[in-house]
């Protein structure tokens, strides 16, 4: 498959978040292999597609557990450990592998309507979630959710995420659409024996492990006590080292940073769960200057409300504008490179979030026919690009492709009926209430 598409805006999200005019992006064998302004551009010999907007790097969802998607809105008024304890694990308890396959299924639809390529995600079920990804088409990093709970003991969750490693390989699917990775939830549902084996299992594998991290004050209050922090505890556990996310990392200190800088620990900054689950607000500003991989995530469906990641671009630039009294903490463009190039760097992967030569194609366009264009794509690069962070979001994403396969287009995606999947959603949660 080769195709090029051509457009007056292409953002690639490479280090400087450069503004392309007259611009187009190849796309051969489902990865990039060229982008630059068309004057320059080379002979071409495949389809070609004339756009009106923009393009940019698809989005990259850094945290999520997307199935939840058939709890939306159960329990929102409560605060996190409540919310878990009396609303979602007691829900959670009673699905089956099918419902975790139409949750995902319809998180994967609103995910690539928003421009979402890849998510990230922490949950359970692991082949009835990558089958559902791989019927909408997008990109999953599953994270096997492992806990060391009453009838969950964590070993034998830890021993069947890497059976399947060994058995498939890190990544697989059309375009390597699925990586698998483990996903031990926190240090205040695992030992610290626990985490570290699970570590040493996934760095031999070179496997991404996922977790949950200083989300709310209270959640690991004897950890901090025992050891000082959660990061502190990860080091000396020797969990740390290899391919590192930390979820929300909302309650770390400057030596806790440090921490994280040291081992290129990549973090998923998820502003909204944290604001409506009243978690408070990570110290976005604090990782960028000490250079520790940060990307954003959306968190479940069930605690966001919704999985929109260029809302989280705007949350988390905003945020750390009044944390910091800073208007210029965080620039329009610092938070379009968060949702694309941030977030690929955070999971580990080289592979996703720009448009850049070797990287796969995975494409996002943004059209302008809406008021917040009005002062025209001509506009100097600071407003362009304020325009799209600030006033559109994606609510003007018209097209998307991954792997150069066009996925959504005008709106609707193509592989998936929305309404059927909606409709799946629907019974599902009527059987939980």
């Amino acid at each position: 498959m080769s195709l090029r598409l051509h457009a007056p805006v292409v953002l690639p999200c490479d280090p400087s978040c450069t503004v392309l005019r007259d611009a187009v992006v190849d796309v051969v064998d489902g990865r990039v292999a060229h982008v630059g302004p068309a004057a320059d551009a080379p002979a071409f010999d495949g389809e070609v597609r004339e756009l009106t907007g923009i393009l940019l790097p698809g989005l990259v969802n850094a945290h999520a557990h997307s199935p939840m998607v058939v709890l939306r809105g159960l329990g929102g008024d409560l605060p996190l450990l409540r919310w878990l304890r009396e609303a979602m694990w007691p829900a959670e308890a009673r699905m089956v592998p099918a419902d975790i396959g139409a949750g995902m299924l319809l998180g994967a639809v609103e995910m690539l309507r928003n421009g979402v390529t890849t998510s990230a995600e922490m949950y359970f079920h692991g082949p009835e979630l990558a089958d559902a990804v791989l019927r909408a088409g997008s990109r999953v990093v599953f994270g096997a959710a492992i806990m060391d709970l009453p009838g969950m003991p964590w070993r034998p969750m830890t021993e069947e995420i890497t059976r399947w490693i060994d058995a498939d390989g890190l990544r697989f699917g059309p375009h390597e659409r699925v990586e698998l990775s483990y996903g031990p939830h926190s240090a205040y549902l695992l030992s610290p024996e626990a985490l570290a084996e699970i570590a040493g299992a996934a760095r031999d594998r070179g496997a991404l492990v996922q977790l949950h991290v200083a989300e709310s004050p209270e959640e690991d209050e004897q950890q901090r006590a025992e050891h000082g922090s959660v990061p502190k505890l990860l080091e000396r556990a020797g969990v740390l080292g290899g391919r590192v996310l930390s979820a929300h990392s909302v309650h770390l200190s400057p030596e806790d940073i440090d921490v994280y800088a040291r081992h290129r620990v990549g973090v998923a900054h998820c502003p909204g769960s944290n604001t409506k689950l009243a978690s408070g607000i990570a110290p976005l500003r604090a990782y960028l200057d000490a250079g520790v991989p940060i990307g954003l995530g959306t968190d479940g469906p069930a605690s966001n409300d919704d999985l929109d990641l260029f809302e989280e671009a705007r949350l988390a630039a905003l945020l750390a504008r009044v944390s910091t009294m800073d208007a210029t903490a965080v620039r329009a463009a610092d938070a379009l490179l968060l949702a694309t190039r941030g977030g690929a760097a955070a999971l580990g992967r080289d592979d996703l979030g720009a448009l850049e030569p070797g990287r796969w194609g995975d494409v996002v366009h943004v059209g302008v026919d809406d008021p917040a264009f009005a002062t025209g794509l001509d506009a100097p690069d600071d407003q362009l690009l304020a325009n799209l962070v600030w006033a559109t979001g994606t609510r003007r994403v018209t097209d998307v492709w991954v792997a150069g396969e066009h996925v959504v287009a005008d709106g609707e995606t193509t592989r998936v009926d929305r309404r059927e999947a909606q409709a799946g959603v629907a019974a599902v949660a009527r059987r939980l209430r």
